[in-house]
């Protein structure tokens, strides 16, 4: 998510409450301090949750999970599992982290234009995205996927017409488009490549034999040449 969405004094405050995956620990004499946000622990289940409150009002703007797990000499430690975050103080989650064993972000969770419904949905491996899941058209559902490789844009899927069947592709090279696919009368197969004209300027049928259109998200890309 953008910084400037939120303004440079919100993005500092959570900054300064969050830093990354630590487990921070409610300190009253940093509470004391003028400015500091208020911190609040509590157990909820398997789970002990640290709220702290950035802007002073009486709510809790920022939640950090902490589960216990065994360390490799089998001693208990805490982790953090997950955080969620209101970025607009308007009292609905916004943004939700998931980390795993090592600490490192797995998966992010955005509310982009604050309607309390989810927009888009990244995936990490190894602190890298390697998949964006967007719901473009708000209505609940997943309808373009976009895919990473080493932190590189490499392609783009849509399903343009709302029928739950990918119907539109983007190949990417070089941090450009190099083809476009099109599903255009929605049985399935790719019916018309486009190149860039970067890349070869054509537009034409697809060539006999084009491969279907797989279920999204996980689709292997067509041959590189129509």
């Amino acid at each position: 998510m953008s910084p400037r969405r939120h303004g440079p004094l919100v993005c500092a405050l959570l900054l300064a409450a969050c830093g990354g995956n630590k487990s921070v620990q409610p300190d009253g004499r940093a509470q004391a301090q003028a400015g500091a946000p208020d911190i609040h622990l509590e157990k909820r289940g398997d789970e002990k949750v640290i709220q702290y409150d950035l802007n002073r009002d009486g709510k809790p703007d920022v939640w950090d999970y902490f589960v216990t797990v065994k360390d490799a000499d089998g001693k208990p430690v805490e982790r953090l599992s997950r955080k969620e975050m209101d970025l607009n103080f308007d009292g609905r989650v916004d943004a939700v982290y998931w980390y795993d064993d090592k600490g490192e972000k797995v998966r992010e969770q955005l509310d982009l234009d604050f309607d309390g419904k989810v927009d888009e949905t990244l995936f990490f491996e190894k602190g890298q995205v390697v998949r964006k899941e967007r719901d473009l058209n708000g209505d609940g559902k997943v309808d373009a996927w976009l895919f990473y490789e080493r932190g590189q844009l490499v392609r783009k899927e849509r399903d343009t017409k709302g029928t739950g069947r990918v119907d539109y592709w983007e190949f990417w090279e070089n941090g450009q488009i190099d083809r476009i696919g099109e599903d255009l009368d929605g049985d399935g197969n790719v019916d018309r490549w486009t190149r860039s004209p970067e890349s070869v300027t054509a537009a034409a049928p697809a060539a006999p034999g084009a491969p279907a259109a797989p279920t999204a998200p996980s689709t292997p890309a067509p041959p590189k040449t129509p």
